[in-house]
């Protein structure tokens, strides 16, 4: 299949290395009702990035090898989670997992 641009498609998406498992997949401020709240959805990629950066507490290079990925990448996917993650806290939105 070739796009407009005379090349086929894009690259296919890499199968990381998640084991990022919540135990909740949906966060929102108390008090607020869900119809007053705009969400935030955050990948189980970005969740992953999380986890093993913060909770693990391992270097970049370390997280980018456990999620099979370039480390470039990984900050990239960290960075989002971060802004992400502090949109929905600073903002009071909610914070929705996503399997995408």
């Amino acid at each position: 299949m070739v796009n407009k641009f005379g090349r086929g498609p894009g690259r296919p998406c890499l199968s990381r290395n998640i084991k990022f498992n919540p135990k909740a997949d949906y966060f929102k401020p108390r008090g607020v009702p869900m119809m007053d709240l705009k969400i935030i959805e955050l990948t189980i990629e970005e969740g992953e990035a999380l986890r093993l950066k913060n909770i693990e507490d391992l270097d970049q290079n370390e997280c980018a090898k456990r999620m099979k990925t370039s480390q470039t990448t990984f900050q990239r996917i960290l960075t989002s989670a971060y802004k992400k993650v502090s949109d929905a806290l600073v903002n009071g939105k909610a914070i929705s997992i996503v399997h995408k």
